[in-house]
């Protein structure tokens, strides 16, 4: 099956720039000061973040829609961690933390996350790679 849509990017080193074929998105990139940068750009961590966040945001507007609810008012906020995977490389964690209208019960609200879990594409990608802590506020 062919993809139904592909987004094009390139970046150009890890303190350069990062831009996207249609021009819409340039971002200057720098490391972390944590990790010895400057922080006068964005990192890759930051992209991600934005990423998954807006994935998942969108992802439960569909289930929510299929599940005959109205999420137009959520909001997500994903954290990245970067830790030392013990082997001289990196990896990664997340938490996203899921803002839900307050008409929504805890119950209903569960299943909706977790149904969302299941159709979100950057859920679906880091699934058995990296943790994933879903949090409803």
């Amino acid at each position: 099956m062919s993809a139904i849509y592909t987004a094009i990017a390139t970046a150009s080193g890890r303190d350069g720039r990062g831009v996207t074929s249609d021009g819409r998105l340039d971002v200057k990139l720098a490391r972390p000061a944590e990790l010895g940068g400057d922080g006068s750009g964005t990192n890759p961590e930051q992209l991600f973040a934005v990423g998954y966040a807006a994935c998942f945001t969108s992802a439960m507007k569909l289930v929510g829609q299929r599940q005959g609810l109205d999420v137009d008012d959520a909001s997500v906020t994903a954290e990245v961690g970067l830790k030392p995977n013990g082997s001289g490389g990196f990896k990664l964690d997340v938490t996203l933390r899921v803002e839900l209208p307050n008409h929504l019960s805890p119950d209903k609200a569960r299943e909706l996350v977790e149904a969302t879990h299941q159709v979100c594409p950057y859920s679906n990608a880091t699934r058995g790679n990296i943790p994933v802590n879903l949090v409803i506020e």
